[in-house]
């Protein structure tokens, strides 16, 4: 059994942009993997909603994920995780850059690749996704000024990154979008289309 940790936030959590509820198992990106992969992988959720890689919320606490990645590890011993996060650090109460979001996220590639345990014989596989673009719209949520521009510069960077630390990257905002009307979360079919071009990637990754 091949064991795959999906970490991320709201939109790996399944925060539906249209209506205020949670998205089903037959809806959100992660279960619709596991659908679409063989018995032999084990899909794990892991999102958040406010998730940012490794900067504090002074409004949310709790939400960093450098925090929690390493006890989640501990918990899982997945064979590969997938890294779904970044959107939230755009958030403008946060005033970083592109460039600055990557360089946390790659501290959380870094916790993945030196993680070792006993009862595995090598660290995890890192698939980097670089998330999709954000959308500043007269609806859009508060507290995302200025995200658009730096969504954008997302996967440059991430790539560099990916690069650097020799794991796996995709960039999601090629084939995925946010709702038109919100900005942020994703609708229904873009998490089908996730989580059919993973099921695809996947079994290359994990030979």
């Amino acid at each position: 059994m091949k064991t795959v940790l999906c970490f991320g936030d709201s939109n790996t959590w399944g925060y539906s942009p249209d209506l205020p509820r949670r998205y089903n198992e037959n809806e959100r990106w992660p279960m619709l993997l596991q659908q679409h992969l063989s018995p032999n992988y084990r899909i794990i959720e892991e999102g958040q909603n406010s998730r940012t890689t490794t900067l504090e919320d002074p409004y949310a606490p709790g939400k960093k994920g450098l925090d929690y990645l390493l006890p989640c590890l501990e918990s899982h011993h997945p064979d590969l995780v997938i890294i779904l996060l970044g959107t939230n650090d755009l958030k403008s109460r946060f005033n970083v850059t592109a460039s600055d979001i990557s360089k946390g996220v790659a501290r959380l590639v870094e916790v993945v690749q030196k993680f070792e345990h006993a009862f595995m014989k090598s660290p995890p596989q890192v698939l980097l996704v670089s998330p999709a673009w954000v959308f500043e719209l007269p609806t859009s949520m508060e507290g995302f000024t200025g995200a658009e521009e730096k969504s954008k510069q997302l996967a440059h960077y991430y790539q560099l990154r990916s690069q650097e630390l020799g794991c796996h990257f995709l960039d999601a905002a090629t084939f995925i979008q946010p709702c038109n009307i919100e900005g942020i979360h994703w609708q229904a079919d873009q998490h089908a289309k996730l989580a059919l071009k993973l099921a695809t990637l996947i079994p290359t990754i994990m030979r």
